[in-house]
């Protein structure tokens, strides 16, 4: 199976997180087909997602970083 990211995938992972999250979240693809997609909302990247294929199962990891100088005006 193929462990590379499709543009069909990241299409739906995009209307799943417009849908859960946030409805101006924006799955972008990488260049590289080994790389996972970014999540944007606006400029600004929050996160990554990858595709994890194991034992047949397709999933996908969401990650994202928030940096302590973030939450600094909060």
């Amino acid at each position: 199976m193929n462990k590379n990211m499709t543009m069909l995938e990241a299409a739906k992972l995009q209307m799943f997180l417009q849908a859960k999250l946030n409805p101006e979240m924006v799955v972008q693809c990488r260049n590289r087909p080994d790389e996972c997609a970014e999540i944007h909302i606006g400029d600004e990247c929050l996160g990554v997602v990858a595709k994890i294929v194991d034992e047949g199962e397709t999933s996908y990891s969401f990650e994202i970083t928030i940096l302590d100088i973030d939450l600094e005006d909060l």
